[in-house]
């Protein structure tokens, strides 16, 4: 996990994204390639990213027409793999935390903990 923000429900994802996408850039100025789900689709996350940084290139993963039942998207199979692993973390599991600084300081936890374990058995 390179950056998270944890923020109230109300707030949707596309415009919660552009948050993330600001204070993550200003800490990782060199990427270049930026893969979203069909969530960020449009142009407003588009230009807010622009305005972020001009040349990150936005690729959005869509699902094709033709496909039938479950299909593997290029791409997003490692952000659903990823959230699967924090799922299987008791706390995050479900939503306990009152705050959100609490909260992201377990998300933070578990990503610790998966790269810990897979840092020490290589397999």
């Amino acid at each position: 996990m390179i950056h998270a923000i944890v923020h109230a429900a109300d707030i949707q994802d596309r415009d919660g994204g552009s948050f993330v996408m600001a204070t993550m850039f200003g800490l990782y100025p060199f990427l270049m390639k930026l893969y979203a789900d069909g969530g960020y689709q449009g142009p407003l996350f588009r230009r807010a990213v622009a305005k972020i940084m001009e040349r990150v290139n936005v690729e959005i993963v869509k699902r094709s027409d033709h496909a039938k039942g479950f299909v593997v998207l290029p791409k997003r199979w490692v952000v659903e793999r990823t959230f699967a692993w924090l799922g299987r973390c008791r706390r995050l599991a479900k939503d306990w935390e009152n705050l959100n600084r609490k909260a992201l300081a377990f998300l933070r936890l578990a990503s610790i903990r998966l790269m810990l374990r897979k840092l020490c058995n290589p397999a």
